[in-house]
């Protein structure tokens, strides 16, 4: 199967993927930059020069090709939707991005309504690229033209499940990290993948299930395309689909419920 250029919201995916083109050609040349800028944010999360001059170059494209569409950005301001906004998140990982660990992307997801309908995510420093189309399935590759379709796994026992978390601390404030400590002495396997990177392997079917306590909406929406595209499920942890409810869980689908039971 290929994606039908003719299906919904394709010119829409092509221009993802411009962005995203365009986010790692200026995210690489300041990953490892001697002279570049940190700053703290309130929240204590950093911010580089390269978060800020990605988010204005997807900006600029988006004015262009949509100039009536919004967007809602981590890091040059949050729009209400005007029936269609474009969520970024310039650089997710900028903690790994400042310190030269390679782990870290750019997500861009077009909001239509209440469903996020087309959504790239893309790691320059691992030379991964991943995006999703409502209906047309999802993809690991550069383009559409060079791109092959993943899926989640089968798994459907906790017991051969693979389990990755981007911390423990968020679960303590949440009240439940001895649910989750529990729940990994019962899985196959734990690791700390981390932010967008475990989603993606839960899509490409190379882990089972991603959770965390506590996430923006910039960082969920273009997780959840591509996560659902591939055949499994995204919800908060109340069980509500979608990157709305502050916190995320992503499973192959199969192993949804009983996990949502155990971490509530």
């Amino acid at each position: 199967m290929s994606i039908d250029t003719h299906a919904p919201y394709y010119e829409e995916l092509e221009c993802l993927l411009r962005c995203a083109e365009q986010a790692d050609a200026i995210s690489m040349a300041r990953f490892g930059a001697l002279d570049l800028h940190v700053d703290t944010k309130p929240d204590h999360t950093p911010v580089t020069d390269a978060d800020k001059a990605v988010e204005r170059a997807i900006r600029d494209e988006v004015a262009v090709a949509y100039p009536r569409d919004t967007v809602y950005g981590e890091e040059l301001g949050r729009d209400e939707s005007s029936g269609r906004r474009w969520i970024i998140d310039p650089i997710d990982g900028t903690k790994n991005f400042v310190r030269g660990v390679p782990v870290w992307a750019t997500l861009i997801g077009l909001q239509v309504g209440e469903d996020i309908v087309a959504s790239v995510v893309s790691a320059p420093a691992l030379g991964f690229r991943w995006f999703a189309l409502t209906g047309q399935g999802a993809w690991m590759g550069k383009s559409v033209e060079d791109a092959q379709r993943i899926h989640v796994s089968n798994v459907s026992a906790l017991a051969d499940a693979s389990l990755s978390l981007s911390s423990l601390s968020g679960w303590k404030e949440r009240g439940n990290r001895d649910a989750v400590i529990a729940l990994t002495d019962d899985v196959w396997r734990l690791r700390g993948y981390g932010d967008f990177w475990q989603y993606m392997l839960v899509a490409q079917g190379a882990v089972d299930i991603a959770a965390e306590p506590e996430l923006d909406l910039y960082d969920m929406a273009a997780l959840v395309p591509i996560i659902t595209e591939a055949g499994g499920r995204f919800t908060d942890l109340d069980g509500h689909a979608g990157p709305w409810g502050g916190c995320g869980l992503a499973t192959n689908g199969l192993l949804h419920d009983e996990v949502l039971q155990r971490l509530h």
